[in-house]
């Protein structure tokens, strides 16, 4: 196996699956115990500045090895991958299957409780006829995102730590907990980063370079009713899971995930769950586009007026909290970062692919926050759920892409 491989399944033996709505940061202890092999890792590698903060971040720097003319002629460069996993599925005692050279075929992933992954239903796999996978056992997802980031900037950055004679840049190296909560960002030092510019490797099939994503909120519905027996609930009885279903019918039918693609926004009901006298709706809202963003959460706010003016004042509640917004506006003015990849790629006979984010990442915020920071692939797929999966092939290609956006472009330094 190689390293990257090796790092990858030591990662995903650990379990970091994050939690919503806790009150810490990490949101799950166990984080902490992959934040604390990294640091070591790290710094056996011979990293500086190395250090674990009190919130869980993991960041390093590599120091410039260009002569002091030179050294300031390029920017400090980030790569950052987050180190939880999706509360969606269970992360623990993961048994990750290496499929040696794929067939094209369906892959059985457990014959005892009869888990199959299918062609069928996931026809792309065809493209990876002759390469090496690595699939879960049909029981957990596999932790590819983001581990499989995280284990490609590692084996990157030992790399160059131990080829001294590639000259680079300044490089500053950031792992973050809680990314899958949607709070990865929270408290990541951008100042103290040190970085000038950064990428996030927290993408999907090789080739994949992303600068845009969704603007994206959560909505909140709380419905009160009013619970009574049923024998006498004539003319009383208000029973709030109903108003929660008319609610749900309102909204567009076609803008919903499973009818979307592309540039297509959604409205998701996440979560759903009540009785006669109380409901409660969880509501994620996503669009590229600004202002259909804003009319998706005004349109949301004039249905649950609609519904008090029906039932009543009081009886609809909605709260809407803006989690991120489109890093388009912030990557535009710094393009030289996306012809950088694509240069990179295609010099690694790899095709570059830019398309939208259908979901967010830690740069999307981190750009706001002033480190333009767009998105590159890790080779996953079927990320969140048990047919998650990640070439061999991908992975090692990744980390030839990664040393060489490290180096220090040619234009940039003396031969």
């Amino acid at each position: 196996m190689s390293q990257v491989v090796d790092r990858f399944l030591q990662y995903v033996s650990f379990d970091t699956q994050s939690e919503e709505g806790a009150a810490k940061q990490p949101s799950t202890d166990k984080q902490w115990e992959l934040a604390r092999l990294l640091k070591q890792e790290l710094e056996e590698l011979g990293a500086e500045q190395v250090r674990l903060s009190e919130y869980g971040y993991i960041y390093a720097e590599i120091p410039s090895n260009l002569p002091e003319d030179q050294a300031g002629k390029v920017p400090a460069l980030g790569f950052i991958s987050h180190m939880d996993t999706a509360p969606a599925l269970t992360g623990c005692n993961v048994k990750p299957q290496v499929v040696k050279n794929y067939d094209g075929h369906d892959i059985c992933l457990n014959a005892e409780k009869q888990i199959t992954m299918r062609i069928s239903e996931f026809p792309f796999l065809e493209r990876y006829k002759g390469q090496d996978l690595i699939t879960t056992d049909g029981t957990t997802l596999l932790g590819a995102d983001d581990k499989a980031g995280v284990a490609e900037i590692m084996t990157a950055a030992a790399y160059l730590l131990s080829h001294k004679e590639i000259p680079h840049g300044k490089i500053c190296i950031g792992f973050t907990p809680d990314e899958e909560i949607g709070c990865g960002a929270d408290r990541f030092e951008v100042e103290n980063f040190g970085a000038q510019f950064a990428y996030t490797v927290d993408g999907g099939e090789l080739g994949e370079v992303e600068y845009e994503n969704f603007n994206a909120a959560s909505a909140v519905v709380t419905i009160h009713g009013c619970s009574m027996h049923t024998g006498d609930a004539k003319q009383g009885m208000v029973n709030s899971m109903l108003i929660g279903m008319e609610y749900q019918q309102i909204l567009p039918t076609f803008e919903n995930p499973m009818y979307t693609e592309g540039y297509e926004g959604f409205f998701h009901l996440d979560h759903f769950n009540g009785d006669v006298e109380t409901s409660m709706m969880k509501y994620l809202i996503r669009d590229h586009d600004m202002e259909k963003f804003e009319k998706k959460k005004e349109q949301m706010r004039q249905i649950a007026a609609f519904l008090n003016q029906k039932y009543g004042d009081g009886t609809v509640e909605i709260e809407i909290r803006d989690s991120y917004f489109n890093m388009k506006e912030k990557i535009k003015p710094h393009m030289q970062l996306i012809d950088r990849v694509c240069s990179a790629m295609k010099e690694l006979d790899v095709e570059p692919v830019i398309r939208p984010i259908r979901g967010g990442t830690d740069g999307a915020r981190l750009s706001y926050e002033g480190l333009p920071c767009p998105n590159l692939c890790t080779g996953g797929a079927n990320f969140h759920g048990k047919y998650e999966f990640i070439s061999i092939q991908s992975m090692e290609k990744i980390v030839e892409l990664l040393v060489k956006l490290m180096t220090a472009p040619k234009t940039e330094r003396k031969e």
